[in-house]
């Protein structure tokens, strides 16, 4: 889906899915605060619109609600930081310590708590990922994590544009699951000698969402020619892999791969929009 907020209309929602239309115009370069989490329980979690519609200063937020959100508390949470009770709660429950492969076969090592374990890998767009232990709680997940970091160099983020521009020569599914592979073998052997309490190795694959499939095919793709910072745009999705989308445009059969998250914090006005088959299609082509 393609989250939407709006100070009169609240959180609407458009559905995204192969074979859908998605049409918008954006009204410029500007970024607004996007709100902040309040977290009121192990399984609740209320996003707070910005009262003041805010510039975004912060990344996506305003100053207020940077301070404001506690979801960025948890990040220091094994480190003695302070947490408030839900987030506390939160962070109590159980968690998972995943190694997930992109396209171009960059590698992180991530952690989800048990209920969000399958729904964390799909929204940052993994090709391939295993769960590698499982904890008692959000301390020790992350305390694993900074170790496999420390001890294997293993980075904790990959940015959207290169996970955007992996998508353009995807590296074959063989590839990308020995990749995987011999990473995940690396960080249970790290955590088999770790010595530490509260969690178990585990060796489990994670089940990629079928509609992220024609993404990672072989079928030929293109970089979408258009920032998505001004003017109308419009296509149809093919596949969808966590914030990036394979689109076809109208009067050309060719693929275009379409970073979203370009969008975030942007003003739009859906509609019935269309991007132009780009001028320069036969040398593209």
């Amino acid at each position: 889906m393609l989250r939407l907020q709006s100070p009169d209309r609240g959180l609407t929602q458009l559905a995204l899915h192969p074979g859908a239309r998605l049409g918008f115009r954006v009204a410029g370069p500007a970024t607004s605060c996007l709100g902040h989490v309040v977290v009121r329980s192990s399984t609740r979690r209320d996003h707070i619109l910005c009262t003041a519609a805010a510039p975004a200063v912060k990344g996506r937020q305003c100053g207020r609600c940077f301070v404001l959100d506690e979801s960025r508390l948890m990040h220091d949470f094994h480190r003695g930081g302070r947490v408030t009770p839900g987030l506390r709660e939160y962070l109590m429950q159980e968690h998972w310590l995943y190694v997930a492969t992109f396209a171009g076969g960059a590698t992180k090592v991530g952690t989800a708590s048990g209920p969000r374990k399958w729904n964390r890998l799909a929204e940052q767009g993994a090709a391939v990922a295993r769960y590698v232990a499982k904890t008692d709680d959000g301390r020790v997940v992350r305390i694993l994590e900074d170790l496999v970091t420390a001890g294997l160099g293993l980075t904790q983020q990959v940015r959207s544009a290169a996970k955007t521009a992996a998508l353009l020569q995807p590296r074959t599914a063989a590839e990308l699951d020995a990749i995987n592979s011999r990473h995940a073998a690396a960080v249970r052997q790290l955590l088999a000698g770790a010595g530490n309490d509260g969690f178990t190795v585990r060796d489990e694959s994670w089940a990629r969402p079928a509609q992220a499939a024609g993404l990672y095919g072989a079928a030929e793709r293109h970089a979408y020619p258009y920032p998505l910072d001004s003017g109308g745009h419009g296509f149809t999705v093919a596949a969808i892999s966590g914030a990036n989308v394979l689109a076809r445009l109208d009067g050309t059969d060719a693929l275009f791969v379409v970073g979203l998250a370009q969008l975030a914090g942007r003003t739009i006005e859906p509609g019935h929009f269309a991007s132009p088959v780009p001028a320069v299609q036969e040398p593209l082509f």
